[in-house]
């Protein structure tokens, strides 16, 4: 992702409607932050909880995380795509991160994102010919997303690379690590894709088990 183009003073305001008085507790800060959310029609998640949605009756509806976190790494240039993969995901019963979508007004976005991504199952990286070559956060996220993997087995499935056209992969990810073309069948690639994660979800679940 790219820097938000907000201001520095932008970036640190919070809604008036929340309090930031010194007697209010953390705990409470994040609810006052979550009905705020929730009132103004929004879905407010917390990584490693789970996600809080609007309801029309309850007034808001809890869903703890159960499914597949698949972090979602681009440029603004290709926002379109990522968010036809973001909605592809989410159909699939995956829960997809994408900033556009997830992250909150005046939140500290550098620690949001590598939160989100220590906390995701999976990192698909959209490679494209607007990235390839582009300095700024997506170059980050991939480094920081290569440091996570480090620390996992060496046959575990962390990133998963797409080419949304014919860019060229850095020679680092197309040495290491499998890739998946999106063109020229979109749809066949979504098909890899979500395959691919839910096979490796799949095992990890049965390890899981094998141990209890």
């Amino acid at each position: 992702m790219d820097a938000p183009s907000s201001s520095p003073k932008e970036e640190n305001t919070v809604p008036e409607s929340i309090s930031t008085e010194p007697s209010f507790s953390i705990e409470q800060l994040v609810a006052q932050i979550v009905l705020h959310g929730v009132a103004a029609g929004k879905t407010v998640e917390i990584d490693g909880l789970g996600a809080f949605h609007p309801d029309p009756t309850r007034g808001l509806r809890f869903e703890p995380h159960s499914l597949p976190k698949v972090f979602i790494a681009h440029v603004q240039e290709d926002s379109a795509a990522a968010s036809r993969i973001y909605d592809a995901l989410e159909t699939a019963g995956f829960t997809p991160w994408m900033d556009l979508r997830k992250l909150l007004p005046g939140q500290n976005w550098p620690r949001a994102i590598e939160s989100a991504i220590e906390t995701s199952d999976f990192f698909v990286a959209c490679f494209s010919e607007n990235s390839v070559n582009k300095w700024g956060g997506f170059q980050a996220e991939i480094r920081y997303a290569l440091d996570c993997a480090r620390r996992m087995p060496l046959d575990e499935i962390f990133i998963i690379p797409l080419r949304l056209n014919a860019c060229r992969l850095p020679r680092s990810i197309q040495r290491e690590l499998h890739q998946v073309d999106l063109f020229p069948d979109w749809n066949r690639g979504i098909r890899q894709v979500v395959a691919m994660i839910r096979g490796t979800a799949a095992k990890r679940r049965a390890a899981i088990r094998s141990m209890d």
